[in-house]
């Protein structure tokens, strides 16, 4: 019997789990090892995780606790000629609420503003003569309140709080006197009466952008150098490393008094900020910090070896605790007592302190010695820092 021709095919199938293995398995196998090697290219470089994972960190902790707007330890002095009960009562109700601090009895009131000037009190009662004579007797006592201007936004913090206080006090106290009796408080605001928030941001942006400029120059100047490979070039030469750094310095210091200039005239003529007080004053404290800032720039520049990252830490590294702990927006005495440490070691706030005392207050170099001291020996760290770091052999 002949049977029919069939066609046969030969079909090749692989089993299902060798096809689940070459196909799904084995790419995913090759997806993970790339990203294993990822990864491990990321954790050896201790710089990237630095950035990454402690810039979130600072943010955190900066925004937390630096921004407030609460208002506390405001040191008050107070002028009071014939210090009668009344007015001792509420003096005494000043000191007791958990914002004020009585720190200064001040006996003569033409030297008010030296209080301010020195910084002893950020707030000033004056009670006028016989005052609870004419609180009992007229119906009616004036107090003034005297706050430093130079800051608005806490000047009217402070008045606020001091007029509710003086407020609680007449209601609590004022009971059973005669209808129409009450304390009149007045405020008065010294070198910002018109309470321009110029006067306050000025030197602040000032810092900030010195700061930022200056660093960030500096920073990529010789991290550029690396990259290149022209940095064996002046390693080769025969000048010593303190030549190389001064000779990096020196074209960027020219660059930033001339942005300095260029800050100081938009200040004075656009944004009406006066210069009360010296030029050569504020030029000396001005070059100092500029060199402190350059003198960073180089610090950071020894330690990172690509522009990126010098560009992250000398702007987003150095800008955020500038801004909120140097006391451009904030004021210090109002943060933890770990973050106002912390502000301690930012050249900005010292800096900005300074010319806030010099544009606005009109001081002479007396008042801010202290400052023109703690920048210089900033400066003097930084520079020997770099110096020490700077490396004269490749590796």
């Amino acid at each position: 019997m002949i049977l029919p021709w069939v066609e046969t095919r030969l079909v090749v199938s692989l089993p299902k789990k060798n096809y689940f293995c070459c196909q799904i398995l084995n790419p995913l196998k090759q997806l993970l090892s790339f990203v294993h090697k990822e990864f491990m290219h990321i954790w050896r470089d201790k710089r990237t995780i630095l950035v990454v994972i402690g810039l979130p960190i600072m943010q955190m902790i900066l925004f937390g606790f630096a921004i407030s707007t609460e208002i506390r330890n405001v040191r008050f002095g107070v002028f009071n000629p014939k210090k009668d009960e009344v007015s001792l009562k509420l003096v005494e109700h000043f000191n007791n609420n958990n914002y004020f601090t009585y720190t200064e009895d001040i006996t003569d009131p033409n030297h008010f503003t030296d209080y301010f000037k020195k910084n002893k009190v950020d707030m000033i009662l004056v009670f006028e003569d016989n005052f609870e004579y004419k609180l009992t007797h007229q119906g009616k006592a004036h107090i003034q309140v005297l706050t430093d201007g130079i800051d608005p936004n806490s000047s009217t913090a402070i008045a606020n709080y001091a007029n509710q206080i003086i407020l609680k006090y007449q209601q609590e106290n004022m009971i059973q006197a005669p209808c129409g009796v009450f304390i009149v408080p007045q405020i008065k605001m010294l070198y910002n009466p018109q309470m321009k928030s110029a006067f306050n941001f000025v030197p602040g942006v000032m810092g900030l952008v010195l700061t930022i400029i200056c660093a960030m120059m500096t920073a990529v100047s010789i991290v550029r150098e690396k990259e290149r490979g022209s940095i064996e070039v002046l390693l080769v030469s025969p000048m010593k490393p303190i030549y190389i750094m001064i000779s990096k310095m020196l074209p960027y210091l020219v660059i930033s008094a001339f942005i300095m200039l260029l800050i100081i005239l938009l200040s004075i003529f656009m944004l009406g900020v006066p210069m009360a007080g010296s030029y050569f004053t504020f030029c000396l404290i001005s070059l100092i910090f500029v060199i402190a800032m350059l003198a960073m720039g180089l610090l950071i520049s020894t330690m990172v070896e690509n522009q990126v990252i010098a560009m992250l830490i000398s702007g987003m590294g150095l800008m955020m605790p500038t801004a909120l702990l140097s006391g451009m927006i904030f004021p210090v005495d109002n943060m933890p007592w770990l973050l106002r440490v912390i502000s301690a070691i930012i050249p900005a706030r010292w800096f900005i302190s300074a010319v806030r005392k010099i544009m606005i207050e009109g001081l002479d170099f007396v008042y801010i010695y202290k400052e023109f001291i703690i920048l210089c020996f900033m400066t003097f760290i930084l520079l020997i820092i770099s110096l020490k770091k700077f490396k004269i052999r490749l590796e």
